[in-house]
């Protein structure tokens, strides 16, 4: 018997991936009692604009990009479970405009319960990626933990002419998103028992798959703004860049790219839909115009590793989609930014 391929590692935490991030909401009133900190003229990017991560001026034409990310398991391997993470921890840097440069892992065990072979394997998982990403998995720190959590801290290193942030969207902009939604609807219907071995399969591949075209998306001069798409869902994302940028956004239902269109329908009707999906929602639905039902509990889906938020002007449109084809993605526009208006997003 190989006991880590019996291992389920999912039911040894209360929550699953980007799902167990705290809602927008709570996030917002646990930083409102945290001082404001000394403007410092190196910080190009810290916590005001709830960007993807920090990135500190060198002084030389580039900076350094750093992040952090971490969650309990997504799914019940071991290895997937590192490779997911690690995959969700160096999107940050790429969505960022950054190229990483060395990884460190962040480990909570529950030595108790689980043997050190299954958090090796996570360790494992997570230093494939980091191979596959071109770094090194350089250190790390672990505690004894009531529940498994892995993650990274990543260190990249961006050109400061090509750092994209969520905050720099303008009026007018075309929207593209680079990965299908519908990863927290799958691994939901998989702890229920109606998740197929095809659909999970297919949700893995989508979470083990790098972000490695923002690095060349940063290089787009047409290209305004970008972030990734992760526990905030869709809405979520979206709704950050529009509060920064001071513009309003339109999307339409039927450009909305999903993982699997027929298989989410049939999942939702049986009640697989994540608890932050409801958490998003009460978050920021105030800011939408969004019809309930299926569609708004896609677009708040609390998506792990999920694709790329793109923002680009118009006229750059056509080189940012052919530049999609060289990376094997097949991108359509989803929407556009407008005037602000009343609601900061509206959904066709």
């Amino acid at each position: 018997m190989d006991l880590i391929q019996d291992i389920k590692l999912t039911q040894y935490s209360h929550g699953a991936g980007c799902g167990c991030k705290l809602s927008p909401a709570v996030l917002d009133n646990i930083l409102s009692h945290v001082s404001s900190q000394a403007a410092n003229p190196s910080l190009l990017v810290g916590n005001s604009s709830k960007d993807d991560a920090a990135v500190m001026d060198l002084g030389d034409g580039t900076a350094i990009v750093s992040t952090t990310d971490f969650f309990m398991p997504i799914v019940d391997d071991p290895t997937s479970f590192g490779k997911i993470a690690a995959t969700n921890a160096i999107s940050d840097i790429y969505a960022m405009g950054g190229t990483p440069l060395m990884a460190i892992a962040i480990l909570g065990w529950p030595i108790d319960k689980l043997s050190p072979e299954v958090a090796g394997a996570v360790l494992e998982g997570g230093r494939m990626i980091c191979e596959e990403a071109g770094i090194p998995l350089a250190g790390g720190h672990s505690i004894d933990c009531p529940e498994p959590i892995f993650g990274l801290a990543v260190t990249g290193r961006v050109s400061i002419k090509h750092l994209k942030q969520n905050s720099t969207a303008q009026e007018g902009d075309v929207l593209f998103l680079t990965k299908g939604l519908g990863v927290g609807m799958v691994t939901t219907a998989l702890k229920k028992g109606l998740a197929s071995q095809e659909d999970v399969l297919a949700a893995v591949a989508s979470m083990q798959q790098l972000n490695k075209i923002g690095a060349d998306v940063a290089k787009l001069d047409q290209v305004n703004a970008m972030t990734d798409v992760t526990g905030f869902g869709l809405l979520g994302h979206l709704v950050e860049m529009c509060e920064a940028a001071g513009v309003s956004a339109r999307i339409r239902t039927q450009n909305i790219p999903q993982l699997l269109p027929e298989q989410l329908r049939s999942y939702h009707a049986q009640g697989a839909v994540p608890g932050g999906t409801k958490r998003n929602f009460a978050s920021y639905g105030q800011h939408v115009d969004v019809e309930a039902g299926f569609m708004q509990d896609i677009l708040c889906d609390p998506q792990t590793s999920g694709g790329l938020l793109i923002a680009v002007s118009p006229d750059g449109q056509d080189e940012l989609i052919a530049l999609g084809n060289r990376h094997g993605l097949k991108l359509s526009p989803i929407g556009e930014l407008v005037t602000k208006g009343e609601k900061l997003v509206v959904v066709d």
